[in-house]
């Protein structure tokens, strides 16, 4: 692979330049490493029900645990416009050893799938990023960290104390994190970054040929000490990107801001009452948006209750907390509240007049657990839907409008208007599998969603439906404007995403046309195999990929 030649470089001075840190741990085999995989496999063999079928283990989430270095000239029917030269990149987890108990959704290592596209002409690639707790893990040549799976029960408390006394005892060097970045993908300056959010971001290097290289960990001149979200916002006109990290203990959340030239300004931390999942936020020109969801970090119930240790109270409110987004402290921050509610993803966030505007994909009461371990049919209280919520900067007031039928997520806009209103969204309609995508569908902000209607289809406020077909099921699509910036129409451009048909076994790469919405693809790349389901993606322009090419 591309990185061996630059691990052999960055091992002799630790540093792969331009702040990026060398990852180099340091684990130990021996007779201590051996009592605790022994001690280990005991309590799995006691306490785990192996024989039940791990979901997200099989089909087409099963991991493809060899890389795929570039293969070039890929059928292409159809054209590839001159706009998507440039690289369509996807992360999402695949296990490279298979877990010694539980499984979860959010587990495994991250691997990134790449399309070049240049002249017309596509190529493929997929390379694991070479975290840490990768780099262990293939010195064992087994699974040794924890899984998020593991957590639930008095299971998960013992799994815990694995996890720790593997690092007291040396085992495991957990000095550079043990994140898998298998979330999502943001570029800034100059770098393109892979995220998992109980991390620190990973640089990735995209070769000439379109390979994937990565080049270290980024800590910011040891600014960052704290977790960074998968979510973080890129603001279009001042360059900055802005970013949280969330935390067991206090303080809970502490915000950032990353200037255009790369440099991590003090930390904010914001006051809430406990620990909680916050997976995203949003920005507006002025505001940052917090969202303190109930969904809890709970070890003692995880024990007790015998649940996953995030437990959702469905008792408590949603709170959005609106802050000036240069704000040194919490002081300036204004709390709203709405009914209860989890948010994973935001499409949006804009002000108009009085109101801060945040459009968004809503779901009540979720349930981790039901997307870990065996298969379950129906995910029910996985019931996303698109709202559009307001908070009223000067009565403190809040209010909210369902923009959707269920099920609908990963919405994406044209990142050009990142913070500003925009007219259209585009979202992945859901099957009750949670995971499973079916169609893309795009919404138009200025008309009225239709009622009395039962699911997602074309009318009212749904400008377009791109069904996938009978056993396809596809991934987050990614807006890519013919013209970038804002002079040109805002739908005027294609969508990119990923296809796997159950019914041959073969993936391929889908670019539709974002303005028609058609259902005639405008081009299909057919892959050498098949790619596992994931979750978020980005596509690198051509002038990005020359800017890293410099890293």
């Amino acid at each position: 692979m591309a990185d061996v030649e630059t691990e052999k470089l960055v091992k002799q001075v630790g540093i792969a330049g331009n702040g990026i840190v060398a990852v180099n741990p340091k684990p130990n085999k021996g007779v201590t490493s051996k009592l605790i995989d022994w001690f280990e496999s005991l309590i799995v063999k006691l306490m785990y029900d192996s024989s039940q079928p791990q979901h997200y283990l099989s089909g087409n989430f099963a991991p493809a645990r060899d890389e795929t270095p570039p293969t070039v000239d890929l059928p292409v029917i159809g054209f590839l416009p001159e706009c998507l030269d440039g690289e369509f990149v996807r992360v999402g987890p695949n296990h490279k050893f298979a877990p010694v108990a539980g499984c979860h959704w959010f587990d495994g290592d991250g691997m990134v799938h790449g399309i070049r596209i240049k002249d017309g002409k596509a190529t493929y690639v997929s390379r694991y990023v070479r975290t840490s707790r990768l780099k262990q893990e293939e010195y064992f040549g087994a699974s040794k960290f924890m899984k998020f799976g593991d957590l639930k029960g008095f299971f998960g408390l013992l799994m815990v104390n694995m996890q720790m006394l593997r690092a007291k005892l040396k085992v495991l060097d957990v000095s550079y994190g043990t994140g898998t970045a298998n979330t999502a993908l943001v570029y800034h300056h100059g770098k393109l970054l892979a995220l998992s959010e109980a991390d620190k971001p990973y640089v990735l290097k995209v070769l000439e040929d379109g390979d994937l290289q990565t080049l270290g960990m980024l800590d910011y001149d040891k600014r960052l000490s704290h977790s960074f979200t998968a979510h973080p916002k890129v603001d279009p006109v001042t360059g900055e990107m802005f970013t949280f990290g969330y935390a067991h203990t206090p303080p809970y959340i502490t915000y950032r801001v990353i200037s255009k030239d790369g440099f991590m300004h003090d930390p904010v931390p914001i006051t809430i009452s406990d620990p909680i999942m916050m997976h995203d936020f949003a920005i507006t020109e002025n505001y940052a948006i917090f969202m303190d969801l109930p969904l809890y970090f709970r070890p003692k119930e995880m024990v007790k209750d015998n649940k996953l240790i995030f437990t959702f109270d469905a008792t408590k409110k949603a709170r959005f907390g609106v802050l000036p987004r240069y704000a040194k402290d919490d002081l300036l921050i204004k709390w709203f509240e709405l009914p209860n509610c989890f948010i994973f993803h935001n499409a949006n966030a804009w002000e108009e007049e009085d109101e801060v505007v945040l459009i968004t994909s809503r779901l009540e009461n979720p349930d981790l657990d039901m997307v870990s371990g065996k298969v379950k049919e129906k995910l029910g209280n996985f019931s996303n839907e698109m709202y559009e919520m307001r908070f009223n900067m000067k009565t403190g007031l809040a209010t909210q409008k369902k923009l959707s039928e269920t099920a609908v997520d990963f919405p994406r806009v044209n990142e050009s208007y990142t913070g500003r209103k925009q007219r259209y969204v585009y979202g992945t309609r859901l099957d009750d599998s949670i995971a499973k995508v079916t169609g893309i569908v795009k919404f138009d902000l200025h008309a009225e969603p239709e009622s009395g209607k039962k699911f997602i289809e074309v009318g009212g406020n749904v400008a377009g439906l791109y069904d996938l077909g009978p056993g396809r099921f596809g991934s987050e699509a990614i807006y890519v404007p013919k013209v970038p910036g804002v002079t040109s129409e805002e739908d005027d451009g294609y969508l990119i995403f990923f296809v796997h048909d159950e019914n041959t076994g073969k993936s391929a790469v889908h670019v539709i046309d974002a303005k028609t919405m058609s259902p005639d693809p405008v081009a299909v790349v057919d892959l050498p195999h098949r790619v596992p389901y994931g979750f978020h993606a980005l596509f690198v322009t051509e002038e990005q990929l020359q800017e890293q090419a410099k890293l």
